[in-house]
């Protein structure tokens, strides 16, 4: 509040009492009974959270949104306020296969000491992403003793990268797979993802390079006449 005060001293701009009595422009001589302050933290603000929960809640699934919540409990802010072990827990649950038959007991107990050591260690009390978090963790040395923390942390931090990426392919699949092209074979139609996906990078190949990557092909049939 004190650096709204100052940047409208800055600018000479009219500050808004927040405890005044709130007049609505559309009715300025009807009473409104509430403040400035309950207008604007109540009728607005709580309705923009209300438009964006709803806006979360069309965009992604209750797995998705699971993936959110459990994620967030590995955030080093505040001395780690919102770190959970029961989050953390589902989390693993979610990705059995990257995790095999590891009882969950390990994962609990080391849980439960790595955020009894790291809240002890001055050099994770300024972080605030996990990134960081990540790169303090391999700095230190705590992933070998923590390596299945580390592991989930892991997972973490690629489900960003890989959310974004399933998006990005299925948007990609409406342009792709057209109406001429819907019988094309999976593997034909990969390829084709792969290009229009990542067609940044694409644009740094040059065409001699394709050329000598199907010179060096051998054995499949290729005849070129150059």
């Amino acid at each position: 509040m004190d650096e709204v005060n100052e940047f409208c001293d800055r600018h000479d701009i009219s500050k808004l009492e927040m405890e005044y009595a709130y007049v609505n422009p559309q009715q300025q001589r009807k009473k409104s009974g509430i403040t400035n302050k309950h207008h604007y933290q109540v009728d607005c603000f709580n309705n923009i959270i209300d438009w964006l929960l709803q806006e979360l809640d069309s965009r992604f699934n209750e797995t998705n949104s699971q993936l959110l919540i459990c994620s967030a409990a590995f955030s080093p802010r505040e001395s780690f306020c919102d770190f959970n072990v029961e989050s953390l827990i589902s989390l693993k649950k979610l990705y059995p296969d990257d995790f095999g038959s590891t009882n969950l007991r390990d994962l609990s107990a080391q849980l439960n000491m790595y955020i009894a050591d790291v809240r002890e260690d001055n050099r994770f009390s300024n972080l605030n992403t996990i990134s960081e978090l990540a790169q303090k963790m391999v700095e230190t040395g705590k992933t070998h003793r923590y390596a299945l923390v580390y592991q989930l942390l892991k997972l973490v931090l690629v489900l960003p990268v890989a959310t974004a990426t399933v998006e990005r392919c299925f948007s990609a699949m409406k342009l792709v797979k057209t109406y001429l092209s819907n019988k094309i074979g999976d593997e034909h139609l990969f390829y084709r993802l792969i290009c229009y996906v990542e067609k940044e990078l694409f644009k740094k190949v040059t065409n001699d390079a394709v050329v000598c990557r199907f010179m060096k092909m051998e054995g499949k049939g290729w005849k070129y006449d150059l």
